[in-house]
Formats: structure tokens, C-alpha cells, sequence
């Protein structure tokens, strides 16, 4: 069996588990938990991440749970699942998890399997059809389209990017390269597959961007058939796929205001959400 690493860390990285084989050692830098859970089954494209996480992070401490797979593992969310909900056992009281696309994804299923663990619940570019991700995007035009792999990972690439300089798109595309080799991704070349979406009974924040290709408008309006009373629907005005990453002050007001409505999360510095994007 490959090897898995989990790190469970404030930025930086305070704390990791590791997996070999069969056992899990757990080893705390700082033990005091941090009442924000930020997911990554995404490693590659974690760099997207980071605007996000530094402006949340002088609001309150982030911890940072990471998933690695290796190749030769089966590929799918449900080992990675496992693991986060022993994880999630850990700690000593409900959390706010957080995560974008895939590992949005995760996080969404995590709520709705232990809702006693998770206090709310954001997701960034998640769709109301979970498994629509740019993953799928990617292999139902590798069926439709006569290129080659590179080639539909540069397309990709442009199609995510809210700026398509030469200069970002190649790394990029690389990028995604790794993550398909990578994350835990259920689709495939052969198949592309779908799950409903779960019953999640804690408050939950929806954010996406109206010029996303991947979660478009129509795809995050899915979600207002499954909103609770207390839930949100929020819609960044551009940035695409990775809004998070080009419009992160805009994103970290919205959370912020979300946590708290449930009077929860204490704030250290108060933040303008009109402020400009650095």
C-alpha cells in the first residue's frame, strides 16, 4: 500500500499525522486546536489556497488537514473520508470546515456524515451537482476532443484562469497534470461519475463566481433546492475558478460574515470588507 500524509497544522504547519501501510503515528508541534478546519486533496494547486488562508488567518487560527495519494492506490474520496472523520475525533469540539472544488467536495460529505463534529460548513466551487468539478469537465472532453492529453490540459488551463498569460497557463496545466496523478479524483477516462447531494444539517455557506466555467450560475443556482433556512448563497463577481485566489479579501468578508451570524468565531482584527484586493 502507498504511502498517505495528513497534515493537520495552523499556516505554517504546526502538526501532521502520517499513514504507512496500516498504522498512524501522530505527532503535535502545538497542541492547542484552531476552530477552523481547511481541507486539500488538491496538493498541486494548493498555492490558490494561500491569499485565502493568509486573510482569514489574521482573523482567527486555520488548521490545515492535507491529503496525499499515490499512484498506485485506487482513486476515489472514500479513503480520504476515513481518515478526516478519525481525524475530526481528535479534536476536542466541533469545527468550521472549509473546502474549494474537490476538496469541497469532501468536506460536504464529511458534514453530512458527522454533523456533531462539524459546527458550519463552507464549500468554494462546488456545484449543486457535487461531482461536476473541472475533473470531469477534463475527461468528457478528452472523449468529445481529438488532442492529446497535454494538449486538453493547456485548454483546461485557459478555460480555468481569470488571466490566460502564457506565463500562468503553462504552470498551470502542469499543475493539473499532477492533481489528476495525484488527488483522490473518482473520475476517469471511462468514467465520469455523479453523487447526490447529501443532507447536511449544519449551517452551510455556498461561494462561487459568476464567471466560472466549471461551477457556472446555473450549476451553483442547483444549490437553492437544498438550503436550509440558515444557509447562504454567495456569488463572487468574477475571478473564475480560483476566485478565491484573484478576489481573497472579498471571500474572507464573506466567510468572516457568515461565522459570525453563528457567534462563534472570535475575530482579532476587524476587516473592511470594501476594502481593495491587494
Amino acid at each position: 500500500m502507498g504511502i498517505k500524509r495528513l497534515w493537520a497544522s495552523r499556516i505554517p504547519i504546526l502538526c501532521f499525522d502520517r499513514i504507512r501501510g496500516m498504522g498512524m503515528s501522530l505527532s503535535l508541534i502545538e497542541p492547542k486546536p484552531a476552530g477552523v478546519l481547511w481541507l486539500s486533496v488538491s496538493p498541486s494547486l494548493k498555492l490558490f489556497d494561500q491569499p485565502l488562508l493568509q486573510y482569514l488567518r489574521t482573523s482567527c487560527p486555520i488548521a490545515h488537514w492535507e491529503y496525499h495519494q499515490s499512484q498506485d492506490e485506487p482513486s476515489g474520496l472514500e479513503t480520504a473520508l476515513v481518515l478526516l472523520c478519525e481525524h475530526l475525533h481528535t479534536l476536542p469540539q466541533p469545527v468550521h470546515v472549509i473546502g474549494h472544488g474537490l476538496s469541497g467536495v469532501l468536506a460536504l460529505l464529511l458534514a453530512a456524515l458527522h454533523p456533531e463534529r462539524v459546527r458550519s460548513l463552507t464549500v468554494l466551487a462546488v456545484a449543486g451537482q457535487p461531482m461536476a468539478t473541472w475533473h470531469a469537465h477534463f475527461y468528457v472532453q478528452r472523449q468529445l476532443l481529438p488532442c492529446s492529453r497535454e494538449q486538453l490540459l493547456i485548454r483546461t488551463a485557459k478555460i480555468l484562469l481569470a488571466e490566460q498569460g502564457w506565463e500562468r497557463v503553462r504552470p498551470l496545466a502542469m499543475a493539473l497534470a499532477k492533481e489528476l496523478d495525484t488527488s483522490p479524483v473518482p473520475h476517469s477516462v471511462f468514467r465520469v461519475v455523479g453523487i447526490p447531494v447529501p443532507l447536511v444539517r449544519v449551517p452551510m455557506l455556498v461561494c462561487g463566481s459568476q464567471d466560472d466555467p466549471i461551477v457556472d450560475p446555473v450549476g451553483l443556482a442547483q444549490w437553492q433546492d437544498h438550503l436550509k433556512q440558515e444557509d447562504h448563497l454567495w456569488s463572487c463577481p468574477a475571478g473564475r475558478h480560483f476566485f478565491h485566489y484573484f478576489f481573497p479579501h472579498r471571500v474572507a468578508s464573506r466567510i468572516l460574515e457568515f461565522w459570525r451570524g453563528l457567534g462563534e468565531i472570535p475575530l482579532a482584527h476587524s476587516m473592511n470588507p470594501l476594502a481593495s484586493e491587494g
